[in-house]
Parts: C-alpha cells; structure tokens; sequence
C-alpha cells in the first residue's frame, strides 16, 4: 500500500478536537491578518479565508452573530451575506479565474458542517480535474500556493474591486 503523508494535516485534527471556542468569533476578536485571515469586514458579516481550504482561494463569509440557522440572523445581515458571496465570486474570477464555483452552507453536523453551531458560507473556486486521484483516492488536496499568497492576492483584488 502506497503512503502520501500530509503532516500538516494534524494541526487541524487537533484544534479541531481541542479547540474549546468558536475559531469564528475567536477570529472576528482579533485584529486583521495573516493570523485570522479576515481579508474583509461588514457591518454583519465579515470575509475569512477557510486555513484548510479545498482548493485555493476557497473564501467564506461568516456573520458575526453566532447562530446556526439562517433565520436566526437579520434580514440585513443575510441581505450583506448575499451581497459579499457575489463580490468574492467577483474578485476569485479575476484572481484565479476558475471555471466554476461552489457556493453554499453546510447547515448541521450531518450535513458537513465543520463548525455546526456558527454557520458560514463556502465559497470555493473550481476547475477542470481539481478532484483528481490525490482527493478521491488519497484523500489529500494539493494546493498550489500558501495561505499567505492566497491571502495577500484575495485582500489586495477585493480592495480593489470595482463592480
């Protein structure tokens, strides 16, 4: 049996297992950098890059109100919601120019949601074999460029955007 290790993969097994508070609201109490990965903040919402993404450029938004249903927000806060998921769309086809998107929330623990009690919406760009065998097979995601490269060109393209 063939082996690919992904060490870095811990990291994520353990602050998930271990991580006692919300890395939501956690994040949201921090100033904005390459530590949280906040790239944008509204009034209701703000844009965080995912620290394990699927693919790169995989952004989401995520309202500050820590709820785990839509109709537990504000009509405001989700009309902003929809409002930055369609500039992220914007700004990634600009930045990576993907050829698809998937665009959604994963609403309860059953339904794939990571973070079950704070509902965010995935925003992740997609090309032509990104699912190749390393994801179906290996279960392992090759990523093109770092979080920070990602980070820097996702902040930079939305500063800039101009609908």
């Amino acid at each position: 049996m063939d082996r690919i290790w992904t060490p870095w993969r811990m990291k994520y097994i353990q602050e998930h297992q271990d991580y006692p508070d919300c890395v939501f609201c956690v994040a949201a109490a921090e100033p904005d950098g390459l530590d949280n990965l906040i790239f944008h903040r509204g009034e209701h919402a703000f844009m965080i890059l995912n620290r394990f993404p699927y693919n790169s450029g995989h952004v989401m938004c995520v309202p500050y109100a820590h709820v785990d249903r839509l109709h537990a927000l504000s009509q405001e806060a989700r009309a902003e919601m929809m409002e930055m998921t369609n500039q992220a769309i914007d700004v990634l086809q600009l930045v990576y120019k993907p050829q698809g998107f998937n665009v959604g929330l994963n609403l309860g623990e059953m339904a794939g949601a990571g973070m079950a009690d704070h509902l965010h919406m995935h925003i992740v760009p997609r090309w032509g074999g990104d699912a190749n065998f390393m994801s179906t097979i290996g279960e392992t995601r090759v990523l093109p460029e770092s979080l920070s490269e990602t980070y820097e060109r996702v902040k930079t393209a939305w500063e800039a955007y101009k609908p």
